[in-house]
């Protein structure tokens, strides 16, 4: 079986049978169907079963429970939000983006009071973040991204010198450092597990091997029949363009992972890392790390080429991406190089065409959805469901005014212009940190590229 079609490491070690559920077997009814059963459509469930135990939730999901992103994202659940503070700022006004930001920092600790009141051991540590600046460029870049965020209510940011950095985590090349405590390492798949058996035992039913063909008003179509009910929600990030209807409304980027055997203890003395952050630096090819509670290192990175006609299948071009990956991950941690790689896996994340996640109901269609979180959906997801359910409801919260509610992107490109403008993008972002590697400056590139995807 190809690596990227396998469960991930984290699906494999969750300690769950991972036998499918019972699909829909005929036509049925309920008075809300959530398409998807990762974070956003479970959580959905849970905070509606948990408001109103009254009513009738069915979550119809494709392949298993946590089987996409939720199952096997790079563990990270933070207050990161893709559509940049500034930005939301400008087009909402500063009390909005700040209620939005204070929003997903609150979540973040949610998320672990979750797990600790219905005994779901999901790896949760708050360490923080730690993004590393490793050239003279990307400590440009690092000042004025601490700036920023500072400016727009980043008051517990901090910049840490290049002693105080490797102090925490000990990486090549090593010079000055960000921090932010609004973020906590996972074990991603035992959180998508465990929100599906707690949201069983709230009276939802899930059906699995049950994938939706279309979304219509007040009604969800699948290989096994139908689901009427007053409420549909979508809730199916990367794989939202298997729908018709939608092969336009986000891009599927692929980001790919690896993950170590444990690491000898003498190795983790070379390294450090006691405090568990989660570990990124300034290079334009994003790349994510965690020190995982059973003492690996998992380590992803996007760069994987997108497939023309938004394809979420098959692992063409990835091996090349892989040696990349495997590459900086040396380069990062030099100390665990020779320690073997012992698993790696990967799949498609959801990219609206304007980088803004959003959440929304239509009451007329009762159509609903929520997601396009760019890869930081562990929180996002955790908050969108909240939200979703106070929409369904009617519930005036606080969570119903936040700027990201019935915030709706425009289409994508019709294909080839899509496959295009992406593909070219990812080419551009690689030869910015390949300029900045060799020359030690800024690359011009990199903004250009983001100007044209509008990101």
């Amino acid at each position: 079986m190809e690596a990227d079609l396998a469960p991930s490491f984290w699906l494999a070690t969750c300690g769950d049978d991972l036998s499918p559920r019972p699909a829909l077997s005929g036509d049925a009814e309920a008075d809300v169907c959530i398409v998807g059963a990762g974070y956003t459509g479970l959580w959905t469930a849970y905070h509606l079963a948990r408001l109103d135990p009254s009513m009738r939730v069915a979550v119809v999901e494709a392949n298993i429970a946590g089987w996409g992103a939720s199952g096997r994202n790079g563990g990270w659940c933070s207050a990161l939000f893709a559509a940049s503070w500034p930005r939301l700022a400008q087009e909402h006004g500063a009390d909005a983006a700040l209620a939005l930001r204070h929003a997903m920092e609150q979540t973040v600790d949610d998320v672990g009071d979750w797990s600790r009141e219905h005994g779901v051991d999901i790896g949760y540590v708050k360490g923080g973040t730690l993004t590393f600046a490793r050239s003279a460029a990307q400590m440009q870049r690092l000042g004025h991204h601490a700036q920023e965020d500072q400016r727009f209510g980043g008051s517990d940011t901090v910049l840490l010198s290049a002693d105080e950095a490797v102090r925490r985590v000990r990486v090549t090349d090593s010079h000055d450092a960000m921090f932010t405590p609004h973020c906590a390492a996972i074990q991603p798949a035992k959180l998508a597990r465990g929100l599906a058996r707690v949201v069983e035992q709230l009276g939802v039913t899930i059906y699995e091997q049950t994938a939706a063909v279309a979304i219509e008003p007040h009604m969800v179509r699948t290989q096994h029949g139908s689901v009427r009910a007053e409420f549909v929600i979508r809730a199916t990030e990367g794989y939202t363009v298997s729908l018709a209807e939608h092969q336009r409304t986000v891009a599927p980027v692929w980001s790919l992972l690896i993950v170590t055997e444990p690491l000898p203890d003498q190795v983790w003395a070379d390294i450090g890392w006691d405090g568990h952050e989660t570990v990124t630096d300034e290079r334009h090819v994003l790349i994510y790390a965690q020190h995982t509670s059973d003492g690996r290192i998992a380590f992803g990175g996007r760069g994987a080429p997108y497939r023309f006609g938004s394809r979420t299948d098959g692992t063409r071009g990835h091996a090349a991406t892989y040696r990349r990956l495997e590459k900086a991950f040396a380069e990062m941690f030099p100390a665990a190089q020779h320690v073997p790689i012992a698993r790696r896996w990967g799949g498609v994340l959801a990219v609206p065409r304007d980088w803004m996640p959003s959440v929304g109901l239509d009451a007329t269609t009762g159509y609903g959805w929520g997601g396009g979180y760019v890869g930081d959906g562990v929180a996002c997801a955790a908050l969108a469901g909240r939200t979703l359910a106070d929409l369904v409801l009617k519930r005036d919260t606080d969570a119903t005014t936040l700027p990201w509610v019935q915030h709706h992107s425009r289409r994508w490109e019709p294909e080839p212009l899509r496959w295009l403008g992406i593909r070219g993008v990812s080419v551009a972002l690689e030869a910015a940190d390949g300029e900045e590697r060799r020359f030690g400056r800024p690359s011009r590139i990199a903004a250009a590229a983001g100007k044209l995807l509008g990101g």
